[in-house]
């Protein structure tokens, strides 16, 4: 199991779970942690401390708790405790690290879990902590993660902060960013003003002869050369990349036509025959 160690939190934090539901018993655990060199841990008999012996603190013990958890209860408590932290990281850092201690291998399939979790309830400040630890420990170095931490900023309405992600661990490798990424970080520019910033990037994926697949984010491209009086630029990005706008009204009239067709086809109604004009007919056939 992994040892817990010294969380680095200041003053008191209260952890409540639900556990060893064998037993239908809720335990309640509670870690206390000084700000000193050494950390007290007050402990239930789901989280126990084997403290050193008073003359030396290379022999800690090792804390096991969650044996008789499932997956989806540790899942739900986690989501339930950073709901209800207040703001601050070192509170979230500390029920993260407490929480992680139940487990012999950092479980990122589970974080990412409630990471969709805190996302259906627009937990975003929540996310952008959640991301940062896990990158702090060295895990979910993937460009997945990267993408999640790029929206959360977004959402967040830190758009700075972005950008200074952005150029430390995705925009040094263009030839690779999927174009979602890249279509999310130039909206950003666009919306935030940051006008020069998404120059640079297009052009960085230009340098990569990525021609960009959607018309929209040209015409991004496009008002912030205008907007920069840069006239001569947009121009020449309009005529590049005028096969997507022609492509685009094209789409838009046949998907025009396709409802026009539609709407006619229900306007025409089918003539009902009564049975009284059945019966009449019949009786014409056979004279």
């Amino acid at each position: 199991m992994i040892q817990i160690g010294h969380i680095r939190r200041i003053g008191v934090g209260r952890v409540q779970t639900l556990l060893n539901f064998s037993f239908k018993a809720t335990t309640e655990a509670q870690i206390l942690i000084s700000n000193t060199h050494s950390a007290a841990i007050a402990a239930s008999p789901l989280l126990q401390s084997v403290h050193d012996d008073g003359n030396s603190r290379q022999n800690s013990g090792r804390n096991q708790i969650g044996y008789n958890v499932s997956k989806r209860d540790k899942i739900k408590f986690l989501i339930t405790t950073l709901l209800d932290l207040n703001d601050s990281k070192d509170s979230v850092y500390g029920a993260l690290d407490a929480w992680v201690a139940w487990e012999q291998n950092f479980p990122i399939a589970s974080i990412k879990q409630v990471l969709i979790a805190l996302e259906k309830e627009q937990q975003w400040h929540r996310i952008v902590q959640v991301i940062k630890w896990m990158l702090s420990k060295g895990q979910g170095t993937t460009m997945g993660t990267y993408a999640q931490l790029i929206q959360a900023l977004d959402m967040d309405h830190r758009a700075n902060e972005a950008h200074e992600f952005w150029l430390k661990k995705i925009g040094r490798d263009l030839h690779s960013v999927p174009w979602k990424l890249c279509n999310r970080m130039i909206s950003i520019y666009y919306r935030n003003n940051m006008l020069e910033n998404l120059i640079k990037l297009f052009k960085g994926l230009e340098a990569f002869d990525r021609q960009h697949p959607e018309k929209s984010i040209v015409q991004k491209v496009a008002d912030s050369y205008e907007m920069l009086g840069l006239l001569e630029e947009k121009e020449r990005v309009l005529e590049k990349y005028n096969h997507l706008f022609i492509e685009a009204a094209k789409g838009q009239n046949k998907k025009h036509r396709n409802a026009s067709s539609k709407k006619n086809k229900k306007s025409v109604k089918p003539k009902n025959e009564s049975a009284s004009d059945t019966l009449a007919d019949a009786v014409d056939g056979k004279k």
